[in-house]
């Protein structure tokens, strides 16, 4: 896992990089809203959240996998929530917005807003990954 201390994510230099009309253009307005802007999707919104399948979950702006589905638990909050992403898939930075401090999760190659995580998720590792659906994508296991 990747950790800023003070560097925000966009001030990162990330193997993958675009201008913001190239992200504009590869996203809808809503996966640029969350990805590129650090917003939030309305909660209980995606399909994701019902994903059952063995697979994995990927950046939606980059295609880069981050969680395995196996990870993925049902967490009552209306995102996808995930108690342990890939290796090396993600990175972390503080997040002071919104009057809190609050862990924000990126992509470790484009430095796309996924989502936060939080210190009370199931075990193995007490993390909830709570993750925007509208910034994944869901790659099935081949049949």
């Amino acid at each position: 896992m990747v950790f800023f201390k003070q560097n925000k994510p966009q001030e990162h230099a990330f193997p993958i990089q675009k201008q913001e009309a190239e992200w504009r253009a590869a996203l809808s307005p809503e996966a640029f809203r969350v990805l590129r802007q650090h917003g939030t999707e309305r909660p209980g919104s995606s399909p994701l959240n019902g994903e059952k399948r063995p697979g994995r979950f990927l950046c939606g702006g980059c295609a880069a996998p981050l969680f395995d589905a196996a990870t993925k638990y049902e967490s009552g909050t209306g995102w996808p929530s995930f108690y342990a992403p890939l290796d090396g898939a993600i990175g972390t930075h503080i997040d002071r917005s919104l009057f809190m401090v609050r862990t924000e999760v990126h992509c470790a190659q484009c430095g796309g807003h996924l989502g936060h995580v939080f210190p009370d998720g199931p075990a193995p590792t007490g993390q909830r990954y709570c993750m925007n659906g509208i910034a994944l994508t869901f790659e099935p296991d081949a049949a």
